[in-house]
């Protein structure tokens, strides 16, 4: 054996118990999606008790698919997760489809778009983030970008080191911004209960509407019926995209302590304390602004949840309770927030392609491990694409197409539960699905519905999504006959 050889890991390290994996699962799902999103969404359905009915059916949603790949995850302790389930239940080319869209935008493009925000919200203290270092017709780049960048790049050099830095940073970051929000839940409990917005705002609960533009102006459009369960349906997809990310545990199972019982724990576990975090953050919300106010004010409670500036409406719930002081604490809270996540991302995205790579699926370097045995190769893979995407200004985009490509994965995978209880009856199994068969095809039946609504409501960014998915067929069959 070469001296190269002896340096360098032969196999993944089993370092991280239950509770590093269910703070992977928290860390990974909570970004910045939980202190922006509910504005979008008021906009969307004007109701806040409409708003809290879909947070409340996110959690539900996101535990019945947790509990359903729990399963999944007992039977197949691997790396790869989610890839290698779908592989089992219906072959290598939707497995590498599934691989295909999370290298090129499911991960990468919420790395990218989690470092962009960390960096925005860092041009809060620093300014001078702000300003433009190049300006060209085809592509500008900030001093944010570039942070935004750098921030990618310092995280994938952290666990490049070996396991336990990422685990470290992981438990360090996930453990502050647990605890940040557990304060502002609180402390927005107790300012909100001296004020009067929660009445106000329950006045007229479950009275729906629309808010749409018509150059400067915003008019209401009123819902009911079919075009209220539309939007409903259609505004979701927000709420299930700041929620998303919990299945990157799965990912790393060959370097989890008895992945067999601790993965299905963790994904409930995680999953249960983010869902219950996200509909105490809203009601605070709900709490300490008005529904409704002034698009043009300058004041954050006079602008209210539908029109807060930037949509930052974590920024304007911290601004009722500490004054201008709580947008330098928000701020603070969400780069923390960001930080860590892009930290589990990163972490959990590298493990999916060195099972890709493995497979012969990935480029073979990727299927390399370092002397700390982590696959650095597949890190700075993933860091090249995702800093790529931040300076093309489209990941945004990129993240709507991949908000419904990755629905229709875990639909397929979750599908396979029930594919492999018919061809695999003897398989051993050391957790069982809760609630099999009900609660499986319970979530397969919402999750199809929303797909099919976003599809007749949102045809561009959907459709757009389906292609992203289906272009990978190609690049299957050349992978496979160039390693043939």
């Amino acid at each position: 054996m070469s001296d190269k050889a002896n340096v360098m890991g032969t196999k993944l390290k089993k370092s991280l118990g239950l509770l590093d994996a269910t703070l992977l699962v928290a860390g990974s799902m909570i970004g910045s999606g939980i202190f922006i999103v509910s504005t979008i969404m008021l906009r969307d359905i004007g109701s806040p008790a409409w708003l809290l009915v879909l947070w409340v059916l996110t959690g539900i949603i996101t535990i019945f698919a947790a509990l359903s790949y729990g399963e999944l995850a007992g039977m197949m302790p691997n790396a790869g997760g989610q890839y290698i389930y779908i592989q089992r239940a219906y072959g290598r080319l939707t497995s590498f489809l599934y691989g295909w869209t999370v290298f090129s935008v499911i991960q990468t493009g919420v790395i990218a778009a989690v470092a962009v925000a960390f960096a925005k919200y860092s041009s809060i203290f620093f300014p001078v983030l702000n300003q433009n270092l190049l300006q060209t017709g085809f592509l500008d780049v900030s001093l944010a970008q570039v942070v935004a960048i750098g921030s990618i790049v310092f995280l994938t050099a952290m666990n490049t080191f070996g396991l336990q830095n990422g685990k470290w940073v992981q438990l360090i970051f996930t453990f502050a911004k647990i605890f940040a929000l557990v304060g502002l839940i609180g402390l927005g409990f107790w300012f909100g209960s001296r004020m009067n917005f929660f009445t106000l705002n329950f006045k007229d609960a479950w009275s729906a509407f629309r808010m749409v533009k018509t150059g400067n102006v915003f008019h209401r459009e009123n819902l009911t019926g079919l075009s209220l369960l539309s939007a409903l349906g259609a505004t979701l997809i927000f709420s299930l995209f700041s929620s998303d990310a919990w299945n990157n545990v799965t990912f790393i199972a060959g370097e989890i302590k008895n992945p067999k019982k601790n993965i299905p724990r963790s994904l409930f576990l995680g999953t249960l304390i983010v869902t219950i975090i996200y509909i105490l953050a809203n009601v605070a919300y709900l709490m300490l602004l008005p529904i409704q106010g002034n698009p043009n004010a300058t004041n954050p409670i006079a602008q209210g949840i539908m029109f807060a500036s930037n949509d930052r409406v974590g920024t304007s719930a911290a601004f009722s309770m500490f004054g201008n002081v709580g947008i330098w604490l928000m701020a603070g809270l969400i780069m923390i927030s960001t930080f860590g996540c892009n930290n589990g991302l990163i972490l959990a995205g590298s493990r999916l392609y060195y099972a890709m790579s493995k497979d012969g699926l990935f480029f073979k370097k990727a299927g390399q491990l370092n002397k700390h045995s982590v696959p650095s190769n597949a890190l700075w893979i993933q860091c090249l694409w995702a800093s790529l995407l931040c300076l093309s200004g489209k990941y945004s985009d990129l993240l709507t197409y991949s908000t419904f490509a990755s629905l229709l994965f875990y639909i397929l995978t979750i599908s396979g539960l029930f594919r492999l209880r018919r061809t695999e009856p003897l398989t051993e199994r050391p957790y069982k699905a809760f609630g099999y068969p009900l609660v499986p095809a319970l979530y397969i039946v919402i999750a199809t519905a929303i797909c099919i609504n976003l599809f007749i409501c949102d045809f561009r960014n959907s459709g757009a999504g389906l292609l992203l998915v289906l272009v990978g067929i190609p690049f299957y069959f050349f992978t496979r006959a160039r390693n043939s």
